[in-house]
């Protein structure tokens, strides 16, 4: 009788929070974003007032914001092996504002006792605000005028930092990075539609993940989320950048590993990015729309993995499994493109002039990503002790490395630049050197160099990163840029088999 008088009054009181608490988008009437500060007061607010939830503080902005990770868990949050980890982290971009308003919306929905049953199977970890310095000015960089949705490979921003040690700590199975996008630029004017859908959802595509978690993105959860969008009354497709007009190449997005979902997914993450609708004029434009279609696309998310746990946690602990042991393919893409296979893609449109709608078919839909360069997988990297950018660079990365031992099967090579190129790189140019090869087993002194071994999480990654001829790697920003130098040596070697 006494447990039955307790649950009672535990619905009795979830009814009463979800009720009573509002978030400060909801007490301004949807005419006012929330404001950092807002933000950081309803996270209190709503910490104190359910047990469900914990939060903390896991980095600090260039400005000194504070960023602010939600954890809702029955009981001690990543502790029962048996749950699924999932993160969802928003507004890396400070005017893409509807991501942070549609988290807090989401805070208070899982609160209401009919989603609590997801708990039952799920740690969810919730990062409602990545760039509060950019979000208060309403501007996309944050307060060092960096992209944070180009720095997840040289981690050079503390936001950064902070979101991959907080995935570090926890190695979440699911992840998802939510932004928006703005299809009104004058492309789309002057062909006279632009897309319209409230949610547009990207999938891993970077062909180094596992195939297994790109088939799965696909074939599962890609066809899920498009109808429990549709069916809560909002519109979802693929995210397409690169235009919607037939003279524009049409493609799924970035494979580059820099941003929030592939830094996840190369180390074998199921991980996706949600794009929102923007506002076409502010930020504040049609936002009380905009930030419920955020909140019911990261809602999607919990329901799949709650759905399909058993599936992913078994996939991507054998895929990861297979990284960490070097049992994966011998060659890895450090150069690709997307091409067409001929599929065809129809795509709904909104007439600038009418407002009406209409249907188009693109046959200029490269939806195929493949490799135009591979290198052999080596059993490491050997970097020199006094290349202090690049050990610092392990370090933030957590990388395991320790002082070489050269083992007597063990053969040591070296680049040698030979002329310094450029590739097209989805529209933008970048570094392409040529490089021959030379055997230097016999010629280093062991007691110069730390050695980076490719068995474990981040593999791929580290090849990707520390080759010269990757499209993808450190050599492609202007902090590791000398590395370079045509006519000379390049300083990192190879150590293989």
């Amino acid at each position: 009788m006494k447990k039955l008088f307790f649950l009672l009054l535990l619905f009795i009181s979830c009814q009463n929070f979800s009720q009573e608490t509002m978030t400060p988008l909801e007490k301004s009437d949807f005419k006012k974003l929330t404001t950092h500060s807002e933000l950081s007061q309803f996270i209190k607010e709503v910490d104190d007032k359910s047990d469900l939830i914990t939060t903390e503080v896991f980095a600090k902005s260039p400005e000194g914001r504070e960023l602010f990770v939600v954890y809702f868990s029955k009981g001690e949050f990543g502790k029962d092996q048996s749950k699924i980890k999932v993160l969802i982290f928003a507004q890396q971009h400070g005017d893409e504002q509807s991501g942070k308003e549609g988290s807090l919306l989401l805070i208070n929905e899982l609160l209401k006792p009919e989603n609590q049953y997801l708990f039952d199977k799920i740690d969810f970890a919730l990062v409602p605000l990545m760039n509060p310095d950019g979000s208060e000015k309403d501007k996309r960089r944050n307060g060092n005028e960096m992209d944070l949705n180009r720095n997840h490979l040289i981690l050079t921003e503390p936001e950064v930092i902070g979101l991959h040690q907080l995935f570090n700590k926890y190695l979440f199975e699911v992840t998802m990075d939510v932004h928006e996008y703005w299809p009104f630029g004058e492309s789309s004017k002057k062909f006279g539609y632009h897309e319209n859908y409230d949610e547009t959802i990207g999938a891993i595509t970077n062909i180094n993940i596992s195939e297994k978690l790109r088939k799965l993105s696909y074939d599962k959860y890609l066809p899920f989320i498009f109808n429990y969008i549709s069916e809560k009354n909002f519109s979802a497709f693929h995210y397409l950048p690169g235009g919607s007009s037939e003279s524009e190449n049409l493609r799924y997005s970035t494979f580059d590993i820099n941003d929030g979902r592939q830094s996840f997914g190369i180390q074998n993450t199921l991980s996706f990015i949600q794009e929102g609708l923007n506002g076409e004029r502010s930020s504040l434009d049609n936002i009380e729309h905009r930030a419920k279609g955020q909140m019911i696309g990261m809602l999607g998310l919990l329901k799949f993995s709650y759905d399909n746990k058993d599936e992913i946690k078994k996939l991507v602990s054998a895929e990861r499994k297979n990284l960490e042991e070097n049992k994966t393919d011998g060659k890895v893409a450090i150069q690709l493109n997307h091409f067409s296979d001929g599929t065809e893609l129809k795509l709904n449109l909104v007439s600038y002039n009418s407002g009406n709608d209409t249907v188009i078919t693109t046959r200029n839909f490269r939806s195929v990503v493949k490799s135009l360069y591979d290198v052999d997988r080596p059993k490491g990297y050997l970097i020199p002790k006094n290349l202090k950018e690049v050990t610092d660079w392990a370090d933030r990365h957590e990388l395991k490395y320790y002082d070489y031992n050269k083992s007597i099967n063990s053969k040591i090579e070296q680049y040698f630049i030979t002329n310094i190129d450029s590739i097209d790189f989805e529209g933008d140019m970048v570094v392409n050197p040529g490089v021959m090869k030379t055997d230097v087993t016999n010629q280093i002194n062991s007691s110069d160099y730390i050695f980076i071994p490719v068995n474990q999480l981040r593999n791929n990654m580290i090849v990707i990163a520390l080759e010269p001829k990757s499209e993808l790697g450190l050599v492609t920003y202007k902090q590791f840029e000398h590395l370079l130098k045509k006519g000379e040596n390049y300083p990192i070697l190879r150590v293989t088999n």
